[in-house]
Protein backbone atom coordinates (compact mmCIF):
# COMPACT_ATOMS: atom_id res chain seq x y z
CA UNK A 1 0.00 0.00 0.00
CA UNK A 2 1.03 3.44 -0.93
CA UNK A 3 1.62 6.75 0.97
CA UNK A 4 -1.06 8.02 -1.48
CA UNK A 5 -3.73 5.35 -1.01
CA UNK A 6 -3.42 5.45 2.48
CA UNK A 7 -3.81 9.29 2.69
CA UNK A 8 -6.90 8.88 0.01
CA UNK A 9 -8.58 6.52 2.36
CA UNK A 10 -8.01 7.98 5.57
CA UNK A 11 -9.41 11.55 3.81
CA UNK A 12 -12.49 9.72 2.61
CA UNK A 13 -13.47 8.16 6.02
CA UNK A 14 -12.93 11.78 7.74
CA UNK A 15 -14.93 12.95 5.13
CA UNK A 16 -17.41 10.49 5.67
CA UNK A 17 -17.52 11.28 9.50
CA UNK A 18 -18.11 14.52 9.05
CA UNK A 19 -20.87 14.50 6.90
CA UNK A 20 -22.42 12.02 8.65
CA UNK A 21 -22.22 14.28 12.11
CA UNK A 22 -23.04 17.37 10.12
CA UNK A 23 -26.28 15.87 9.21
CA UNK A 24 -27.23 14.03 12.31
CA UNK A 25 -26.74 17.79 14.01
CA UNK A 26 -28.93 19.58 10.86
CA UNK A 27 -31.88 17.13 10.97
CA UNK A 28 -32.63 17.32 14.52
CA UNK A 29 -33.52 21.41 13.90
CA UNK A 30 -35.64 21.11 10.92
CA UNK A 31 -38.14 18.48 12.07
CA UNK A 32 -39.62 20.27 14.63
CA UNK A 33 -42.73 21.69 13.46
CA UNK A 34 -45.43 22.68 15.17
CA UNK A 35 -48.59 20.38 14.86
CA UNK A 36 -51.39 21.03 16.70
CA UNK A 37 -55.21 20.14 16.48
CA UNK A 38 -57.45 22.02 14.02
CA UNK A 39 -61.42 22.42 14.00
CA UNK A 40 -62.45 20.93 10.53
CA UNK A 41 -66.19 20.29 11.09
CA UNK A 42 -69.67 19.87 13.71
CA UNK A 43 -71.53 16.96 13.65
CA UNK A 44 -74.99 17.05 15.69
CA UNK A 45 -76.53 14.05 17.29
CA UNK A 46 -77.78 12.55 13.69
CA UNK A 47 -74.38 12.63 12.58
CA UNK A 48 -74.87 15.26 9.93
CA UNK A 49 -73.50 18.98 9.19
CA UNK A 50 -75.06 21.38 10.97
CA UNK A 51 -75.30 24.77 8.75
CA UNK A 52 -73.03 28.07 9.61
CA UNK A 53 -71.97 26.05 12.17
CA UNK A 54 -68.12 25.03 10.72
CA UNK A 55 -65.69 24.80 11.04
CA UNK A 56 -65.60 26.05 15.02
CA UNK A 57 -68.98 24.29 17.29
CA UNK A 58 -71.11 26.89 18.99
CA UNK A 59 -73.83 25.64 21.02
CA UNK A 60 -75.09 22.71 22.56
CA UNK A 61 -75.30 18.86 21.57
CA UNK A 62 -72.78 19.05 18.70
CA UNK A 63 -69.47 17.23 18.12
CA UNK A 64 -66.52 18.70 17.36
CA UNK A 65 -64.36 16.87 14.92
CA UNK A 66 -60.79 17.94 14.53
CA UNK A 67 -57.61 17.38 12.62
CA UNK A 68 -53.63 17.50 13.58
CA UNK A 69 -51.82 20.09 11.31
CA UNK A 70 -48.69 21.72 10.77
CA UNK A 71 -47.64 25.09 9.93
CA UNK A 72 -48.64 24.86 6.27
CA UNK A 73 -51.77 23.79 7.31
CA UNK A 74 -51.66 19.85 5.89
CA UNK A 75 -52.26 16.87 7.93
CA UNK A 76 -48.83 14.93 8.21
CA UNK A 77 -49.08 11.38 7.88
CA UNK A 78 -49.42 9.19 11.42
CA UNK A 79 -50.48 12.07 13.53
CA UNK A 80 -54.47 11.88 13.33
Amino acid sequence: MTATLTARRIATALGAGAAVIALGLGGANVAQAKIQPVDTSCTNNGGNLPGGQQPSCTGGGLTQNSENQNPAGHAPPGQN
